[in-house]
């Protein structure tokens, strides 16, 4: 990306691409804003040309865990009770995310209200597993983790209480990390909201190529 090897604009051309081969399948996919990513990305190819400092995530093209705010896109949560609700501020999570010069392009599946093992809801249906359609992707992050398994995107932005990073990761051959309450970053009011901590799903283990599996059985 320094480089200009590859730029933003194609990274992010190639991130809608995978999402429209394979999230008819893979529903973890359930809110986008392609425009204002294409904006975004042009405006970060145009930081690089101009020589400035690039800052780690320069123009990496991203979806987000549908119960973080991204300002724009919808927060819905997986309930009909926020269906229509679109913040006009950001999560800390995708704040310090966009700083880092990550291109907000989406939003991820999760259960209704993260709150239960399986990425299903009755808004927006069931995000299944990459690797076996047949398959729980699991939760609360199953949408997170589905996305960098089937090639989406590389590492994603998640949340853990009880296992809603790590356990969809370990279905889906990724690794999700859950840091300690004390260590993890939180927004000022949040530190006595919650025992869950933000933290990121990351890509392939063990060897193994994402997103070349996804496929109907049979």
């Amino acid at each position: 990306m320094a480089s200009g090897e590859v730029s933003a604009v194609e990274l992010t051309a190639a991130h809608h691409a995978r999402i429209d081969a394979v999230n008819p399948v893979l529903n973890a996919v359930i809110a986008e804003a392609r425009e204002g990513a294409r904006t975004a990305a042009r405006a970060a190819d145009q930081r690089r040309a101009s020589g400035a400092a690039l800052p780690p995530l320069h123009g990496v093209p991203m979806t987000h865990k549908d119960t973080h705010d991204a300002a724009g896109l919808p927060t819905v949560k997986g309930s009909p009770l926020f269906a229509d609700t679109v913040p006009t501020t950001s999560s800390l999570i995708i704040d310090r995310l966009q700083a880092a010069g990550v291109i907000s392009t989406g939003k991820t599946n999760v259960p209704e209200l993260a709150a239960g093992s399986h990425t299903f809801n009755t808004v927006f249906g069931t995000t299944v597993n990459p690797w076996d359609i047949t398959r729980s992707a699991f939760g609360s992050s199953g949408g997170v983790a589905a996305v960098i398994a089937a090639g989406i995107q590389p590492a994603g932005d998640g949340s853990d209480m009880g296992g809603s990073l790590r356990t969809p990761a370990s279905f889906t051959n990724r690794v999700g990390f859950r840091a300690s309450s004390a260590v993890a970053d939180r927004a000022p009011d949040a530190a006595l909201r919650s025992a869950g901590v933000l933290g990121p799903v990351l890509g392939a283990v063990a060897g193994r190529r994402p997103g070349r599996i996804l496929h109907r059985p049979g």
